[in-house]
């Protein structure tokens, strides 16, 4: 034993135990530390992989022990895509959802599938949804969690009513209530089948033969049941309000239902309101000057005629001001003042200036109706950040205008019908004029023929527009049913805050969104949805609904399906005890009404009908950014109305999917990415070659989904170039444990050579990352440790250090066997780490490990296993001080091939000397550990220089820092590497240079070949 061995005896006997005493390095900047002592994992090694991976040329390539597996490296053409459906088939995919819910396990994990809608093709942002659902889900079968996962569909609603009536042309207009709902109901089932088949293919993990359909009778009877729930508590009541109104679907839409498009142009237009009646604090303003006018903006002069007031904001400062061109006098606030002046092409002479409460009481002239006064009122709305500082208030076309109104009890008429025309009650010259075409021409030149316009101009702005028909809508009064979101917003904020939100921004989003929302308008005018279950007088202006008539109703519904509201006599709608009150069926006064729910209405109220147990909560609702104004704030707003608590405890937001330059997709752009041309190939498969569906769920999981998901031709090629890469490193695997039997040939870990037991420590913080990623949904982090540690820490490091030992040594010498121990636990380890993100590559492995006789499925055989006993921090140390020797010498041999050299280290005595003589205990040796990992033809150890030096010699010079126990042994030691050409010929078996003549074996290589 030499003398570092003989310092302290406990050190001894750690090192010759591998001892997990030993702490990792402290400073990461110290040459041993993990990342730079492999540099080597981006250099190549010149020779290495040819003369070890292809000894088998000459008479002894039968000796040598090369990699023997059927597992393709690579699958060509069609032949991934058909691997994939082989797979589905042969490891029961479709099985699998079922299977796991009859297991008898405590917990369970349920994911609520928001409804993807139901009328197109599956698009790549479907993708994307659906297989992020699918890797949570995965994950948490082989977690051993019972999953509750039933996919969905939202099946009603103006979109799909929209395509059908476009299809049918001209002949949609001669169309009954019902004969729309038919072809909606088969448009809606034709696109849910296409979507349902789409989502198999992706491997997605479900019972695709129990979804839930939003036209399905029981679903309906079960909102229409939480519909009367929330009106008996006088959440939902009907009123006459402005709503976002489509001209072009003649419907009332929701905010959710909006897009705002900001390239809108509008006629904008400065026009004069002169002031009637002097406010009492001002009223030397009319004293003998010339008349006084109210200068107001608008980017609606449609608006206009529907004027009952104008407001202002009482803490701000006015001014009168005379226009130096004509000689008249505005009042506008001090602030507009140049700006106004400055687009009027004007000055203004400011005479005078006041407090907005000094214009209380006051009012001016309808620009329109000279007879007709407009009072002057203060209002919150009012900003400064564009127009006069006085805003033109109409209450049936603005929701701040209407709330202004009800303080003051204005008149709210509305001029404008369905179509988005004039009324007669416009008047005869605007009566049946598009307000947003022609009727805004002729507002305009009839303010222009009243003198009272100063100003027109076009303006591009923000407008909001129909999602659906791409056109813009209007605000307009109307009767409809409504959402008492006031009374829940302040309920429905406190319980958000105990939701986990992912990216935690989302939080915030979604409270600043229903901050905005002034109510919820939940009724449409359309055939194709749920109908609002109430009836309406023939002549007076009152409804029928209460908990008689709606239980009726839903049982019907619940039976039948909502179609019986359309194809049922009304005295048959009602039960027969209400009936008699109401006139009898002879003479019943009532009719049903035609309203129908929203469909975010609809799917909103989906955790009644699909969360399991009675509290009904999913632990996770995932879905797109436009979610948090739509579903996800329907969901949470029906939840708190019906029973006071969020219906998910964690709620994921991804981005959209985007062109490969970030582009929005588009056919004109030729960008569109459809997921089947992605898994089969397009028409020429050399432009679009069929990837199958696990690149795109790769794809998926790389991608960073909480912001804008970019997706194109080389985003899918380098998905697929990492699959091929993990698809090598899995071969060698498999085919370096052929006629290895765990349960027989395993060597235990204290007998394992030190670097098979490093990479089972490094395996064991490769999993602990990995699950703590998937526990966080974070798919892009796992993808990250994946490629990192297959690349790096396996094809670059470990397998570059073991093939001699795999190849060359006996079949069931200890040695190799330690290390297919260790290929057995890293193969294990990495398939089910990415098994829910690539469960076909996954299922494709499991059937070709060769002591698995009868492979079950990868996710019915649990997660990652690991043992506390393979954690052994003081294992750095050991490795990383080799491997900082390591570098230095294949550094200074670039390109080269290190067999053809010996190594010579030396090292003061002290414990650097003591870990290095754990590897290799005689002084010199071409078998040992240490010059394994040097892998060069031997390495000797010394204490002190040798005594002869060669001239073709290379000397290398570095420092290594030993910190132990929490920095309690702390020793910094030199170290010399000397490069020295080999002395011996090359090994006709093993191809080191270890054998005394070119014919002849060396003496490791003689001893396996004569004992075979």
């Amino acid at each position: 034993m030499r003398w570092g061995l003989r310092r302290r005896a406990s050190g001894a006997a750690a090192l010759s135990a591998a001892g997990s005493w030993w702490g990792p390095p402290r400073f990461p900047g110290h040459p041993g530390w993990l990342g730079t002592a492999r540099r080597l994992a981006g250099r190549s090694v010149a020779g290495v992989d040819n003369q070890l991976s292809s000894p088998n040329s000459g008479r002894y390539r039968d000796t040598v022990l090369l990699p023997q597996t059927s597992f393709p490296m690579k699958l060509l053409g069609r032949q991934q895509p058909d691997m994939e459906l082989e797979i589905q088939q042969k490891c029961e995919f479709a099985e699998l959802y079922s299977w796991q819910r009859k297991r008898k396990v405590k917990t369970e994990f349920c994911l609520h599938d928001g409804p993807p809608y139901a009328n197109g093709d599956p698009h790549v942002g479907h993708a994307l949804n659906k297989i992020l659902k699918d890797i949570a889900n995965r994950y948490h079968v082989m977690r051993g969690s019972k999953v509750h996962f039933v996919p969905g569909w939202d099946c009603h609603g103006l979109p799909i009513e929209t395509k059908v009536l476009s299809e049918l042309g001209g002949r949609a207009q001669n169309l009954s209530a019902m004969e729309i709902r038919e072809k909606a109901r088969s448009f809606a089932k034709a696109a849910i089948e296409k979507q349902k088949a789409a989502f198999a293919r992706w491997g997605v993990m479900a019972d695709w033969n129990n979804c839930y359909y939003t036209f399905d009778g029981k679903y309906e009877a079960k909102q229409l049941r939480i519909f009367y729930q929330m009106y008996d508590q006088g959440l939902v009541y009907r009123s006459y309000k402005p709503v976002f109104w489509s001209p072009s679907s003649r419907t009332a839409l929701a905010e959710a239902e909006l897009e705002y498009n900001p390239q809108h142009v509008s006629q904008s237009v400065y026009i004069k309101f002169p002031l009637l009646k002097p406010p009492p604090k001002l009223a030397s303003l009319t004293d003998g000057s010339s008349p006084v006018s109210i200068l107001v903006w608008t980017t609606q002069p449609w608006t206009v005629p529907a004027n009952q007031a104008v407001c202002y904001m009482p803490e701000a400062e006015y001014a009168v001001v005379k226009c130096c061109t004509s000689g008249d006098r505005y009042i506008l606030a001090a602030d507009k003042v140049a700006s106004v002046a400055s687009t009027l092409e004007t000055t203004f002479e400011v005479t005078s200036t006041f407090s907005g409460v000094d214009l209380e009481g006051g009012s001016c002239g309808h620009p329109l109706v000279p007879d007709k006064a407009s009072p002057l009122l203060p209002a919150t709305h009012v900003t400064m950040a564009k127009g006069t500082g006085l805003v033109h208030t109409a209450p049936a076309h603005g929701m701040e205008d209407y709330s202004v109104a009800s303080q003051h009890s204005l008149p709210m008429d509305c001029l404008v019908d369905e179509g988005g025309f004039f009324t007669s009650a416009a008047g005869p010259e605007l009566q049946s004029k598009a307000v947003l075409e022609e009727g805004t021409d002729v507002v305009i030149k009839m303010l222009q023929t009243a003198e009272n316009l100063l100003k027109e101009e076009k303006v591009t702005h923000s407008y909001p527009y129909d999602w659906r028909t791409k056109k813009p809508v209007v605000i307009r009064a109307c009767k409809q049913w409504f959402v008492n979101i006031a009374d829940i917003k302040t309920t429905a904020k406190e319980l958000l805050k105990t939701v986990k939100f992912i990216p935690g921004a989302a939080l915030n989003s979604m409270i600043d969104m229903l901050d905005r929302r002034p109510y919820w308008c939940i009724s449409r005018q359309r055939a194709w949805g749920v109908p609002i279950p109430v009836f309406h007088h023939k002549t007076e202006d009152e409804y029928l609904i209460n908990s008689e008539t709606v239980e009726h109703i839903a049982k019907l519904v619940e039976q039948h399906g909502s179609d019986v509201w359309w194809t049922l006599p009304p005295e048959q709608l009602l039960p027969k005890e209400v009936l008699s009150q109401v006139g009898g069926p002879d003479s019943l006064e009532y009719v049903p009404g035609q309203d129908i729910l929203d469909i975010w209405f609809d799917s909103g109220t989906s955790w009644s009908s699909v969360l399991p147990g009675t509290d009904q909560r999913a632990d996770l609702y995932l879905e797109g950014k436009d979610q948090l104004g739509g579903w996800f704030q329907s969901s949470l707003l029906t939840s708190v109305a019906a029973r006071k608590k969020a219906p998910f405890k964690t709620v994921i937001v991804h981005g959209f999917t985007l062109g490969e330059k970030g582009e929005k997709m588009s056919k004109s752009l030729g960008n569109v990415v459809n997921p089947d041309v992605v898994i089969n190939g397009g028409q020429d498969q050399n432009k679009e070659p069929p990837y199958g569906a696990d690149v795109l769920r790769w794809w998926v999981a790389e991608s960073n989904v909480f912001a804008e998901v970019t997706v194109g031709p080389s985003a899918l090629g380098a998905a697929r170039d990492d699959i091929n890469k993990l698809r090598n490193t899995l071969r060698f695997l498999l085919g370096n444990v052929t006629g290895f039997n765990p349960e027989t040939d395993s060597v235990s870990v204290k007998n394992m050579y030190v670097i098979d037991q490093y990479m089972l420590h490094l395996l064991q913080d490769f999993a602990t990352k990995v699950t703590d990623a998937y526990k966080q949904y974070d798919f892009g982090k796992v993808v990250r440790l994946l490629k990192a540690f297959y690349t790096r820490e396996l094809s670059s490091f470990y397998f570059s250090i073991i093939k001699d030992r795999l190849y060359c040594e006996n079949e069931s010498d200890s040695k190799r066997r330690s290390c297919q121990t260790a290929l057995v636990e890293i193969l294990d380890v990495l398939v089910r780490s990415f098994a829910p993100i690539l469960p076909h590559l996954a299922e494709e492995v499991f059937q070709h490990i060769p002591y698995i006789k009868e492979p079950k499925s990868v996710f019915r055989t649990g997660w990652i296993n690991i043992s506390s006993i393979w954690k052994k921090p003081g294992l750095e140390e050991a490795v990383e001080s080799a491997c900082a020797m390591r570098d230095s010498f294949l550094g200074s041999i670039p390109g080269k091939n290190p067999t053809e050299y010996e190594v010579i280290i030396v090292i003061e005595p002290g414990l650097l000397f003591e870990i290095m003589e754990m590897l290799q205990a005689e002084e010199t040796s071409s078998t040992s550990q240490l010059n394994e990992l040097m892998m060069a033809s031997q390495s000797t150890l010394l204490a002190q220089e040798p005594r002869e030096r060669t001239a073709d010699g290379i000397e290398l010079t570095g420092t290594f820092l030993i910190n132990l126990e929490g920095g309690d042994i702390r020793e910094e030691s030199s170290y010399k590497v000397i490069v020295i050409p080999a002395t011996k010929e090359k090994c006709p078996r093993c191809w080191k240079h270890t054998a005394e003549s070119s014919d002849t074996l060396c003496p490791r290589c003689a001893e396996v070949v004569g004992g075979k």
